[in-house]
This record gives structure tokens, C-alpha cells and sequence, in this order.
């Protein structure tokens, strides 16, 4: 086949795992016996809603002291004002001294700093009572109740009530090896790879069962620190899960679509052989119909190909079949291939027929495909 170079998607399959969107532990913040459970375990809550009541008898109580004491300190606020009154007059007239003014002045100001901390005893009390009623802070679904209507919780130790997980969307943390983000970043920078421009990289998701997400995701960060213990960065992307079809916790395949390269090569994989070493190479007819090697460096597989980076010049004529055949330095004649399967799209199709050489019936098998 002669291979010239195309516009090609590239991605790369990285394996991962889903996690809730938003994951808020639902923990006590007053004391007491819980009274109710106010919804479905496993069942969807809106935020606002309560999950839990809590005995508030004892708040109410404290609620109730905390305004009596307000009420009695806004009585001698009352009074020390009336007397800081009477005796502004008092010392305009001379008849006290204005040591006496001041320390009424003094007791007013006391008096008003009183019914302020009163009044923030009572709000406190209120806070506390309001805490009595365990409400959803997000919107999503609820796990297991860890406890139920009887249980003695307590907000000094944060007691474990119940998680709930927003799953309307979900993230997929997937782990890229340093080096070929350090080979990405770099090909985008030398003008080899073009990006989708603002928009986020597109993400597909392979599921557990090999079935494709319908839904296509996006990649919202990658890490800026590289795991020491497995030379690994982080990635996230976000999916919508409107059917909640995906679970937190899942293992699956991401498929992150990392650009464009405007000008690569796609060999099928049976014109690809590996040595000993582990070098890649191919057979390539060249212009004097000599079979030459050339040495490859791919950049991972397109579907039934593999991506070449280099190692291939436009026009090169790659022998797809028939590759056991033939050997370095022999004479061949290009014909088309015979299997179209083993090809790639659009290109052209050829095959490779050993001439004979010195000494060689004409009638010995030729090699078939290219």
C-alpha cells in the first residue's frame, strides 16, 4: 500500500475509575436522641430537605433562658439609660459631680453591651435548635442510614448520619503517564498536533462490559504533580449521567481525544513487525523495487493501524502481505493487494510479487500482497 499523510484524531485509552460529583457527608451537630428518619434509603433528597429529627426538647430550653436573660438585660439597660439621663441634667445644674455623670454614663454602656451578648446567646440557642433538624446540604442520593430513630448521636464526636452523592454527573480520574504528557505537550508545541482550540478535549467512555457510554464527557484538569510511586499524572473529565447509569467506584476505560495530526501515517498492524529488541519495523518497496526496512516510531494504535510518527516519507510503498516472504534486498514487483480488509481506508492497495532472481525457476511461488 502507499502511504501518504491524513489528518487523523488522536487519543489515547487510559483506564479509570467514576467518582460522585459532589460527595457530602451528612454528620450530627446537636446532641440527642434521634427521633425520625424523614426519607428512603437509596432514594433521591433535595438540598434543604431534612433527613433526621433530633430530641430538640433541651434547645427549646436553652432557647427559652437565653431570651429570658435578654429580657432582664434589656430591663437594666432601661434603667442605667434613664439614669444617665437624669444625671446629664443633674450636672449641667452642679448638682452632682461629673464623676457621678461619668459612671452613669459608664453603666449605660455596660448595660447595652449586656443586652448585645444576650441577644447573641439567644441567636446561638436558635442556631442550636435549628441543628436538631438534620437537613440534605446537596441535593443527590442518599446511602445506608448509618443510624436510626432511637440512637444517642453527639456533635462533639460529628457523628456519621448518612453520604449522600450528587451522581447527575460524575468525574472520571484517570492516570496518563509524565512521559507521554511530556510527549503531547511537545508535539502540540512544535505544530505536530493541533488541539480543538478553546473547547475542552472530548472524552469517550468504554464501560465494563466493552459497550461505549452514549454520552461524551470532558476533560476538566490535569494535575500539576507527578506521582512519585507510579510516574503518573492525574486527569479528571466530567460526564453527564441523566439515566445514572454510571455508579461511583466503576472501572472503565477513558478514551481522551488529544488533537489533530494534520500529517500522519496509518500503517495496518500486519505491515508493522517488532524484532528481538523491540524495534518496530516495515518492509517498504523502494524506488529501484528493492525490498528496504525501515525502522518506525509509532505513537500507539487507530483502530486496526498503527500511527506512525516517523519512519515513513509520502508515497513510501509498505508490503502488507506477504511480508514472510521476502527479505531485505530482494527485487519485487508491486501489485495490488488482495485483502482489501488488511489495508487502510483510502489508500491505495498493492502487492508484492518476488521476481525471480539468477538462478530462480520463474515458476517459484510469488509473494501476495503489500
Amino acid at each position: 500500500m502507499t502511504v501518504n499523510p491524513q489528518a487523523v484524531r488522536v487519543s489515547t485509552e487510559l483506564p479509570g475509575r467514576t467518582s460522585a460529583y459532589l460527595v457530602a457527608q451528612v454528620r450530627a451537630r446537636a446532641d440527642g436522641i434521634v427521633l425520625s428518619r424523614d426519607f428512603v434509603e437509596g432514594g433521591e433528597v433535595r438540598a434543604g430537605q431534612r433527613l433526621y429529627k433530633i430530641d430538640p426538647a433541651p434547645y427549646v430550653a436553652k432557647v427559652d433562658a437565653a431570651k429570658a436573660a435578654l429580657a432582664k438585660a434589656e430591663a437594666s439597660l432601661i434603667t442605667a439609660s434613664a439614669l444617665a439621663k437624669r444625671d446629664k441634667v443633674l450636672v449641667a445644674a452642679s448638682a452632682i459631680s461629673e464623676q457621678d455623670y461619668e459612671n452613669a454614663v459608664s453603666a449605660e454602656r455596660v448595660a447595652a453591651a449586656d443586652v448585645a451578648a444576650r441577644k447573641a446567646e439567644v441567636e446561638t440557642a436558635q442556631i442550636n435548635l435549628g441543628y436538631t433538624n438534620v437537613i440534605a446540604p446537596v441535593t443527590g442520593r442518599t446511602g445506608v442510614s448509618q443510624v436510626t430513630p432511637g440512637a444517642y448521636v453527639q456533635a462533639n464526636q460529628a457523628t456519621l448520619m448518612d453520604t449522600i452523592q450528587e451522581i447527575d454527573r460524575v468525574y472520571v480520574d484517570v492516570a496518563q503517564a509524565s512521559l507521554d504528557g511530556l510527549k503531547l505537550r511537545r508535539a502540540i508545541q512544535e505544530g505536530r498536533l493541533k488541539t480543538y482550540g478553546p473547547n475542552a478535549a472530548k472524552v469517550t467512555l468504554i464501560l465494563e462490559d466493552g459497550r461505549e457510554y452514549p454520552q461524551k464527557g470532558t476533560l476538566q484538569f490535569s494535575d500539576v504533580t507527578v506521582d512519585q510511586s507510579t510516574g503518573s499524572v492525574r486527569l479528571r473529565a466530567v460526564f453527564p449521567n441523566p439515566d445514572r447509569v454510571l455508579l461511583p467506584g466503576m472501572f472503565v476505560q477513558a478514551r481522551v481525544e488529544t488533537g489533530i495530526d494534520e500529517h500522519a501515517f496509518l500503517v495496518p498492524q500486519v505491515g508493522v513487525t517488532h524484532d528481538q529488541k523491540g524495534h518496530v519495523n516495515a518492509l517498504v518497496v523502494g524506488p529501484d523495487n528493492k525490498v528496504v526496512i525501515r525502522s518506525l516510531v509509532t505513537a500507539g494504535t487507530y483502530g486496526a493501524d498503527w500511527l506512525v510518527d516517523s519512519g515513513l516519507q509520502p508515497g513510501d510503498r509498505v508490503i502488507v502481505q506477504g511480508t514472510g516472504k521476502v527479505r531485505p534486498g530482494m527485487m519485487v514487483k508491486a501489485v495490488p493487494a488482495t485483502n482489501a480488509a488488511a489495508v487502510i481506508r483510502s489508500s491505495t492497495e498493492l502487492a508484492v510479487r518476488r521476481s525471480p532472481s539468477p538462478g530462480t525457476p520463474a515458476s517459484q511461488s510469488a509473494a501476495s500482497g503489500v
